[in-house]
């Protein structure tokens, strides 16, 4: 009967920090999280990536359609290089 109340304790103090970590109450504690201005700091030559419009199925020939995998993820065009968009 101990543990059970222990475990049950332990569970409850667990989804109070989750709860607090969930709604930023723990913001003054640990390291600060990564914001938008310092993501874009952070970038390596954004200029390069270039974002193409999506064709559409029923004017374009199925041979010029972007290329999707099983996963249904298309490929983009990066300065004449084809990459994966994840």
């Amino acid at each position: 009967m101990k543990m059970l109340r222990l475990a049950v304790l332990l569970l409850l103090l667990a989804n109070g920090l989750y709860f607090a970590w969930a709604h930023n109450l723990l913001a003054g504690w640990g390291p600060t999280p990564a914001t938008e201005p310092q993501r874009l700091q952070q970038q390596v030559k954004p200029e390069l990536l270039q974002l193409l419009p999506r064709a559409n199925p029923a004017s374009a020939p199925a041979s010029s359609a972007p290329a999707a995998d099983a996963g249904g993820l298309q490929h983009v065009a990066h300065r004449g290089a084809v990459t994966r968009a994840s």
